[in-house]
């Protein structure tokens, strides 16, 4: 029996939920992903250090692909393709970990930060650490929309964990990069008189 097949299998049983661990890390391709390539296993707030990977791969990506034009091109097909992705890969490893919302899935933070940092790009070091804790407040404490994202899509009782739930857990951390946006955009404005290419003057 192959390790897709026994997962799958696995996620379709009535049970206690699955811990997250390095087994299931490397036990399917969906779980690399959606664990953040190991980052979400962390033991202390895997959705800061998730979101940290997260920062640093961007960082990665962007060496890469430059600026102008074409990398705007490429960071929006990027993004639009590993939705789905993402997508996928939350959905079924929740089913695996029987749980609609794993705390090790972190793929959502990582999605939202490479939003955020593109879309406020170019900015400085100060500029992408405001970014990051201003995406983390809002994730974390969820007010308002958050919330509201969050909860739309939330486990009813009798119901399986499906692709609802696995959109659900990619959906509120997109509404959580949108509010982290307006802020900035808000604090710039402020700052500077209107909205420019840096976060500070």
């Amino acid at each position: 029996m192959t390790l897709y097949r026994y997962d799958v299998e696995d996620a379709q049983e009535v049970g206690a939920p699955r811990r997250a661990n390095a087994h299931l890390l490397w036990s399917h391709p969906a779980h690399f992903i959606a664990f953040g390539a190991g980052s979400g296993l962390s033991p202390m707030a895997p959705g800061t250090v998730g979101t940290l990977w997260g920062w640093v791969t961007f960082l990665i990506l962007q060496a890469r692909f430059g600026t102008g034009p074409q990398a705007d091109f490429t960071w929006a097909g990027l993004l639009f393709v590993s939705w789905f992705i993402g997508w996928w890969a939350c959905t079924h490893t929740a089913r695996t970990l029987r749980v609609a919302d794993p705390g090790a899935v972190v793929w959502d933070e990582i999605w939202a930060i490479w939003l955020i940092l593109w879309i406020v790009s170019p900015v400085d070091w100060t500029g992408q650490t405001l970014a990051v804790v201003a995406f983390r407040v809002f994730d974390a404490i969820k007010p308002g929309p958050v919330k509201w994202a969050d909860q739309l899509f939330k486990l009813k009782p009798g119901q399986s964990i499906g692709w609802a739930q696995g959109l659900g857990i990619m959906f509120d951390d997109l509404v959580a990069a949108l509010c982290t946006l307006l802020l900035l955009a808000a604090a710039v404005a402020l700052r500077q008189g209107g909205v420019g290419i840096s976060l500070l003057p």
